[in-house]
């Protein structure tokens, strides 16, 4: 009999085992539940999360849950999204989930953190709101003014056009004539000049830009879609990080093969813009250039002389020029002096900056415009072949 009770033992302590883990496990269901209780109620309270807009399709614990964790958050969505200071201009291609928007938007630096985004977006039902386009975001808009722009296809936004070719004070006056968003074109120009404090430091490539040289030449000609509350500060930001962007290493490393530093590109870029008015025979006219210059003869180049007169007389392009004109006491006047002008005479474009990286192979020395109405140029290696190219449009 003794040994009959044996088993009966075990089993009460077994029981009793499984009580005690039950009672265990009540408990911290009761103060889970009392725990997400309270931090409902929490999320009830705070104004800032409005319980009403909650995306219709949340189930009841997704809504707790969602609502309870960014009401404990809502001083981070009232603070910057990111930790930058220039608008970055970011597109939302078709298709894009939510996923891949919020991890892009970290990867520009527009977002710090992105679960705490797709978090919000999740709870309003904004993710699926969000649409395909290109937006000016700036990392210092919290984070529902993001969701804001993001969601309404850009139909605030205001489209300019910076034409190649331009020098800053054209550029200045599109702005005076159109008017655009809060872009003040005095603003811009001081700021493209210098003269009013920018800061530099986001854009490496102009650390060594000398003090005394503006931002002719870097900013990038092209369109630019902006929220009509862009100003001139933040559109000279724009342009100078799409110079950055489309200027790549790779295009960099072609100025170093020819021996050049990027300011000297862009300067003889800009003096390529305006003399090659067709695209294809821009390589062949940086050759030219690059032949006068190896051979220390001055560039003679018509557009660096304009430039020259125009930031004396306002007429920017003076067309035709006298023969007074090219013997103008200026570091700009190629006429006169064997090298580069100081700087860049006007915003080049790509196909531009793409010739002075890899301009054609020749021994042209001399170039003038062909007589066919064409814009395009004869090319000679002699002089005696330049003036019977000459005589013959004469």
């Amino acid at each position: 009999m003794a040994q009959e009770k044996k088993p009966q033992s075990k089993r009460r302590a077994s029981c009793l085992f499984v009580f005690l883990a039950l009672l265990v496990i009540l408990v911290g269901v009761g103060t889970a539940v009392w725990t997400i209780i309270q931090r409902w109620q929490a999320a009830l309270a705070n104004p800032a999360i409005t319980q009403h807009d909650a995306a219709v399709g949340l189930n009841p614990a997704q809504r707790i849950f969602l609502a309870s964790y960014l009401a404990e958050r809502v001083d981070q969505l009232q603070q910057p999204a990111g930790s930058g200071s220039n608008p970055v201009l970011f597109t939302i291609a078709p298709g894009e989930s939510a996923n891949q928007i919020v991890n892009n938007l970290v990867a520009a630096g527009i977002v710090a953190d992105g679960e705490l985004l797709l978090n919000y977006l999740t709870y309003y039902g904004y993710e699926r709101e969000l649409v395909a386009g290109q937006f000016t975001l700036s990392p210092q808009a919290t984070m529902p003014q993001l969701v804001q722009t993001l969601t309404q296809a850009g139909t605030q936004d205001i489209e300019l056009s910076f034409l190649p070719g331009w020098r800053l004070e054209e550029m200045a006056n599109y702005l005076a004539v159109t008017t655009p968003a809060q872009i003040d074109s005095q603003e811009f120009l001081a700021i493209g000049r210098r003269e009013r404090p920018f800061d530099l430091t986001p854009y490496p490539y102009l650390t060594n830009l000398p003090p005394e040289n503006t931002l002719e030449g870097y900013l990038f000609p092209s369109q630019y879609r902006i929220p009509v509350t862009t100003t001139a500060a933040e559109l000279v930001a724009l342009m100078l990080a799409r110079f950055d962007s489309e200027v790549t290493p790779a295009l960099r490393q072609g100025f170093g093969a020819q021996g050049l530093s990027l300011h000297e590109a862009v300067t003889l870029a800009s003096i390529v813009e305006r003399e090659g008015v067709v695209v294809e025979e821009r390589p062949l006219i940086a050759s030219v250039f690059y032949n006068r210059l190896r051979a220390v003869m001055p560039l003679q180049a018509d557009p660096t002389v304009q430039y020259a007169l125009g930031s004396a007389t306002g007429e920017w392009w003076k067309s035709p020029l006298d023969v007074a004109d090219l013997s103008l006491d200026s570091p700009y006047n190629t006429y006169q002096i064997p090298a580069l002008p100081p700087g860049p005479i006007n915003s080049p474009s790509l196909s531009s900056l793409q010739a002075v990286a890899e301009p054609a192979q020749s021994s042209y020395l001399f170039f003038v415009a062909n007589c066919d109405g064409q814009n395009r140029h004869l090319f000679s290696v002699t002089y005696e072949e330049h003036q019977a190219n000459v005589a013959r449009c004469s």
